[in-house]
């Protein structure tokens, strides 16, 4: 027993066919758009002179500056990206911190309200860190300060990429 097709049916699947067909060649070049920087591997793992000798660096946090080169998506500066770190010397260790706040992404100071002695100050909301980077129990940070990966490379200090609390 075979069933026809009627006129009807083949202009419906047709029609549905043709119709599909133009969806995905409409649909693939946004998709394509959407996920290609997913697609593109980072230049991750670099480490950046930030100028500073190790000789330099003291207990007391010193802020530096350093320039980043990364493409991110279509996102590319041509002079790269300004980024800032808070470095220390602390229990012989070199440390790197991330001045952004965990709170709500302000730039936190050091020692800058004379209110809280030798803390990371926050003047968003208040926020206050010790020398260490950890929050200070009661303040709106709920986590310590991200840290920089660091290493010293011929008696100059070296930031790698951020690591996240």
């Amino acid at each position: 027993m075979s069933r026809k097709v009627s006129r009807r049916q083949f202009l419906t699947y047709t029609l549905g066919g043709t119709a599909g067909f133009l969806a995905s060649g409409m649909l693939f070049p946004m998709v394509r758009y959407a996920i290609d920087p997913l697609l593109k591997k980072g230049e991750g793992g670099q480490f950046h002179d930030v100028g500073l000798s190790v000789d330099e660096i003291t207990e007391t946090p010193k802020q530096v500056q350093f320039t980043v080169h990364r493409k991110d998506g279509w996102y590319n500066p041509p002079k790269g990206e300004q980024m800032t770190a808070w470095v220390l010397k602390l229990n012989g260790e070199y440390i790197a911190f991330s001045p952004i706040c965990k709170h709500l992404g302000c730039t936190v100071n050091w020692n800058s309200n004379p209110q809280f002695k030798n803390e990371f100050f926050c003047p968003c909301h208040f926020g206050r860190y010790k020398k260490d980077g950890t929050n200070v129990p009661g303040t709106p940070p709920s986590k310590p300060l991200d840290r920089y990966e660091t290493k010293v490379q011929d008696g100059k200090l070296l930031i790698g990429p951020l690591v996240k609390k």
